[in-house]
């Protein structure tokens, strides 16, 4: 089994730390960021981890090597310009002969990787989609009106859910020919896929899930390590 991580972001949401050290290698309790994936996808059967890298490259391949020391075969792929998140798979495509995991290299989560496969494998699907919900509080009266700017309804300060995505995916190699040569993003990949009657599936994770590159995030992160306290949401 394959995983494909981006680990070429300048990680600019978390300077001054990324000047000097790239967003994969920020610390969350004694392990970088992207050790802490590496070791996840190893326990889910993962053999070979192609990184994507760009920005300190040099210092992502110096600490990760070929990936012996960690149990795993790691290939690095350096792109020469901004290809998006879904364009670098372009560089490697020919070698991406199976199902493979697709994720970014900043997230900290309990995401189950093997049932996320299974899931993925019994829909038949050439994408899915990692999914967790998000509350976002109002602390406003919420208005609605009818066509005719009539008052029909007022939540007073609600609390909104939504599904957003975790930035983890599992991709069947079929998806690659919809990716053009040049710049392109995770997100119009997906629509490209729905837009041409592809089934796009999406798997919730109920558990945790932090994206580092934003700074209360990783804040967030590092406390839960120090607290032994994985279940914070």
């Amino acid at each position: 089994m394959f995983a494909v991580l981006l680990a070429g972001g300048k990680g600019t949401r978390l300077q001054p730390f990324t000047i000097s050290l790239p967003k994969p290698l920020m610390p969350v309790g004694n392990q970088p960021i992207l050790e802490i994936l590496i070791h996840q996808l190893k326990n889910a059967d993962v053999h070979k981890v192609f990184i994507c890298v760009g920005y300190l490259e040099s210092l992502i391949r110096s600490y990760f090597g070929d990936g012996s020391k960690f149990g795993i075969e790691i290939v690095y792929s350096s792109e020469d310009k901004p290809l998006g998140t879904a364009g670098p798979m372009k560089l490697i495509q020919s070698q991406l002969t199976e199902t493979f995991f697709f994720m970014n290299g900043d997230l900290f989560t309990d995401m189950d990787l093997s049932a996320m496969f299974k899931f993925h494998k019994q829909q038949g699907a050439p994408a899915t989609i990692g999914l967790t919900k998000r509350t976002v509080e109002i602390d406003f009266g919420v208005i609605k009106t009818n066509d005719n700017n009539e008052f029909t309804d007022w939540k007073e300060k609600p609390t909104l859910e939504y599904l957003v995505s975790t930035g983890m995916y599992v991709f069947e190699p079929s998806i690659l020919k919809h990716i053009p040569d040049d710049f392109f993003n995770v997100p119009d990949l997906i629509q490209k896929l729905h837009s041409e009657n592809e089934k796009v599936n999406c798997y919730l994770h109920k558990g945790y899930w932090l994206d580092i590159g934003r700074i209360e995030d990783y804040q967030k992160a590092c406390n839960m390590v120090e607290n032994n306290d994985k279940t914070t949401k």
